[in-house]
């Protein structure tokens, strides 16, 4: 069986098991198979992109049937929107924590930069997996990539304004540094996944000093168009 296989997932089981532990709800079932469908799909697509993986591939691998995997997801794609949606719920969750901590204009770039580093490492798999489908996986799957980019550099610029003076920024200029600095860091992303451990010191700190170089430009800006 292989080892993402979830036995039992198409049979209906209730009371207890011959070693008297409590058998899963339906429920509790649904979700440990979804878990391995989504574990699976990340482990598959180590080598190739997501418009490579086949339903078969996906299903062996997990070791259920394709009807037990169309009660979970639609399609691959549908899958690999999941996969999206979840690679970047606990980034922007982490991003949040940064901004909890009251960060100001000075620091927002170390611990972002910090964040980043410490998320990279502990998803690494998603992380590749984004890296990979922003640019050859399904349309629908890019798209919802850039969207989810798109809501990232949404936040760091309602961050921004509250750290900026009004009479100088306009709402559209801080959404370009956000673009820019989110930018940056996507690329730091990817730096990192494809670097070896010894060189990765460097790439953040490099990270830092294009985003510092980036914010010394901003202190200085004045949008057109005001005062």
């Amino acid at each position: 069986m292989p080892s993402g296989a979830v036995p039992g997932d198409a049979r209906h089981s209730s009371g207890t098991s011959s070693g008297d532990s409590p058998v899963e709800s339906r429920g509790e079932r649904k979700e440990r198979t979804r878990r391995a469908i989504l574990d699976a799909t990340l482990t598959l697509c180590h080598e190739s992109s997501l418009v490579a993986l086949s339903l078969r591939q996906v299903t062996k691998e997990v070791g259920i049937v394709p009807t037990a995997f169309y009660r979970h997801f639609d399609s691959i794609e549908d899958l690999g929107l999941a996969l999206v949606e979840e690679s970047f719920a606990s980034l922007r969750e982490m991003l949040r924590d940064v901004r909890r901590s009251g960060p100001t204009y000075e620091n927002i770039i170390d611990s972002s930069v910090q964040v980043l580093g410490e998320h990279v490492h502990s998803q690494h798999d998603h992380f590749a997996f984004i890296a990979r489908e922003r640019v050859a996986g399904p349309p629908a799957v890019r798209s919802a990539i850039r969207h989810q980019i798109e809501l990232v550099e949404r936040e760091l610029a309602a961050d921004l304004a509250r750290l900026t003076d009004p009479t100088y920024w306009t709402t559209e200029d801080l959404r370009v540094l956000s673009n820019m600095i989110v930018t940056s860091m996507v690329g730091t992303a990817e730096a990192i996944l494809s670097s070896r451990p010894e060189a990765e010191e460097a790439i953040v700190e490099q990270a830092r000093t294009q985003l510092r170089m980036l914010l010394v430009g901003a202190l200085r800006w004045r949008s057109t168009g005001l005062g």
